[in-house]
């Protein structure tokens, strides 16, 4: 050791805190920015072992461990980052490199330890790498297909979005020159094109284009897609796409195009239908007012006791129905203006029964009904009403081969302001398919010469004009429930009479 030369001004101009260990790990020298840094005099570490003084600790590093061993065995340096504590408590992080100094036969002779204060770097590290983690995290957590490649056409990168649409996986394509074939002929020139253009979103941006690209299978699929170019220090070095299949939308397009054109056929179907209506109830009208007359006549010609006396009764009540009827259709297709009267809900259900109670198809059928014990006050036309109400009691009756029951329930709620009636049979129930459909007009599921399919289209088309609405409210092998909703009339300013 006497022997050995040291320059103490090189060592001692050296940047970083430093020691000079002996083999047995004993601290033979240590520069100022060591001493100065860590608190220590020359006294105080000189002839200690360096765990002693690096790491604090009263026992000598495991084997595994200590770079000591690697420096003698393999006469080269070696290092490792270490977190500790300063003096002040607070964590840095530590570059220490373990250096060999051979003497003039080439073995090591002592070993110089640089202490570098990394701290820094390491938190920016760190922070960099959370921030990329991050993005990443981001890129592949989205919903939409993301793809990065360089300016050759390798795929950098390429989320799990990307793989579903492209059909590749990452360990296929990335790294593979693959994205020229990604689109259809000219379509990744044609990108280029764009991106490098301003007019398209600005000098290396395209906003949103739609346009088609090509899966691993050779099937083309509609995209919506917007475009970067990345730069570094003002090259171009990569491009990245982000991609929305547009297929379902596409598709749902598709879908409320063809329910507009089907909606526009059913409109004028049903204005060829109301004015089919309006003809055929004008050519009814004149045959009933004959047969009314010739009723009536005929009434007045019999003697008190007469045996067709009451059948001719119910012919002039039948005609009076009917021109009811007529006057309904026509005021359905818009031929005529629906009265205006206020009356009870309740009273007009009873008046319906009163029409139709004598029929015979309601023989065989029992009537319950549950009548809300409040005012039920609606204000319209309360034929109409009648007539849907009588419409919706054969329609009951015919569901349930005129055998079984038929329940009628009113009810309100004053507060919304809605009167609401339940039509419940005990019949076959509606198919599920036929559901869609049971409003509409010439729609019927009964034998052909049994029925019309203007009912439930016909009984719509009132309430409607009256402000409500009718639905089924549940079907079943066990019967169906209709539910219609009316408002209920609430006294204004100018319902007060002076």
């Amino acid at each position: 050791m006497e022997n050995f030369d040291w320059l103490d001004n090189l060592f001692e101009s050296l940047s970083f805190p430093t020691l000079i260990l002996a083999p047995d790990m004993t601290i033979f020298e240590a520069n100022h920015r060591f001493l100065d840094k860590y608190g220590y005099s020359k006294k105080e570490i000189i002839g200690k072992k360096c765990y002693e003084i690096i790491y604090q600790s009263d026992e000598p590093c495991r084997e595994s461990s200590c770079p000591i061993p690697h420096v003698l065995n393999y006469k080269k340096g070696t290092s490792g980052l270490r977190k500790t504590t300063d003096l002040d408590g607070a964590e840095v992080y530590e570059d220490r490199v373990f250096s060999p100094i051979l003497n003039n036969n080439g073995e090591v002779a002592y070993i110089m330890v640089s202490l570098r204060d990394v701290t820094r770097t390491k938190l920016l590290d760190m922070e960099l790498r959370k921030t990329n983690d991050f993005l990443e995290g981001i890129i592949f957590s989205s919903a939409s297909a993301i793809l990065v490649a360089d300016m050759k056409g390798v795929i950098l990168r390429m989320n799990e979005s990307a793989s579903k649409l492209f059909g590749y996986t990452n360990k296929v394509a990335v790294g593979k020159s693959i994205a020229e074939y990604l689109y259809t002929p000219g379509g990744a020139r044609s990108i280029m094109k764009k991106l490098r253009s301003p007019g398209y979103g600005g000098m290396g941006k395209l906003h949103s284009t739609e346009m088609t690209i090509i899966n691993s299978s050779g099937e083309e699929i509609p995209v919506e897609m917007t475009a970067s170019i990345i730069y570094q220090d003002g090259r171009e070095v990569a491009t990245m796409g982000i991609y929305n299949d547009l297929r379902s939308k596409i598709e749902t397009e598709k879908k409320l195009k063809e329910a507009e054109r089907i909606k526009l056929e059913q409109s004028n179907k049903m204005a060829s239908l109301g004015q089919l209506a309006a003809g055929v109830a004008h050519e009814i009208n004149n045959p009933l007012s004959g047969i009314l007359i010739d009723a009536s006549l005929i009434l007045e010609e019999l003697d008190k006791d007469s045996a067709i006396k009451n059948d001719i009764q119910n012919i002039i009540v039948d005609t009076h129905r009917c021109k009811e009827i007529v006057k309904n259709l026509l005021a359905y297709s818009r031929q005529t203006e629906a009265k205006k009267e206020l009356f009870n809900i309740n009273d007009a259900i009873e008046q319906t029964f009163s029409f139709i109670g004598d029929h015979a198809f309601l023989y065989d059928i029992t009537i319950d009904k549950e009548y809300c014990p409040s005012m039920l006050m609606c204000k319209g036309d309360k034929n109409q009403l009648i007539q849907v109400f009588t419409n919706m009691i054969m329609n009951a009756a015919q569901a349930m081969d005129l055998k079984g029951n038929i329940s009628i329930r009113t009810s309100r709620d004053k507060p919304e302001g809605k009167i609401y009636i339940e039509i419940t049979d005990t019949g076959c129930g509606i198919a599920e398919e036929d559901l869609p459909h049971i409003f509409d007009l010439f729609f019927t599921t009964k034998d052909e010469g049994k029925g019309t399919g203007l009912g439930l289209g016909t009984v719509q088309g009132i309430i409607e004009k009256h402000g409500g609405k009718i639905k089924v409210k549940e079907t079943s092998p066990k019967g169906t429930t209709f539910l219609i909703e009316l408002p209920l009339f609430k006294v204004t300013d100018e319902d007060t009479p002076m």
